[in-house]
């Protein structure tokens, strides 16, 4: 199992689809504040469909009492400006995932607290911006499962 943290994230139906991800994966979802939506918002049951009840997720006050409670997880963050492509990290169990919101990414003070070897990006073809995403986090969730052998 592995720990999707999700740092403020704006737009209900990426929370809802990472939500249904999360469900299928054996994945539990951490979603740090602000939102910039109430949980119970119709896009995000509409998109996480029935899976909201089947997907274990945890709201956070703040990224540092995320942390605290996922303190025996080995934290890697996603962020455009990562150090080293998502494929080349060697997952374990437990790993937690940190996504930034949709339009502002990882802010810095977030980012300093990974270790450099931990801070991931997804490869894109030059001047594009960003995967959406729903989409970047279902690439990480299922390299990192695969790695695992699925288990």
């Amino acid at each position: 199992m592995f720990h999707v943290v999700l740092f403020q994230p704006e737009i209900p139906p990426n929370t809802g689809n990472i939500m249904r991800l999360c469900a299928n994966t054996g994945s539990r979802l951490h979603l740090v504040k602000p939102l910039g939506f109430e949980l119970q918002h119709k896009a995000v049951r509409r998109a996480g469909l029935d899976y909201d009840e089947l997907a274990e997720v945890r709201v956070h006050p703040s990224l540092e009492a995320c942390l605290q409670e996922l303190r025996a997880a080995r934290a890697f963050s996603v962020e455009t400006s990562g150090a080293r492509p998502y494929s080349a990290a060697r997952f374990k169990t437990g790993d937690a995932l940190i996504f930034g919101s949709e339009t502002r990414g990882l802010p810095a003070r977030v980012l300093d607290r990974i270790p450099r070897e931990r801070q991931l990006a997804i490869p894109m073809r030059a001047g594009n911006r960003s995967l959406n995403l729903s989409n970047a986090v279902a690439l990480v969730v299922y390299e990192a499962w695969r790695q695992n052998r699925f288990r």
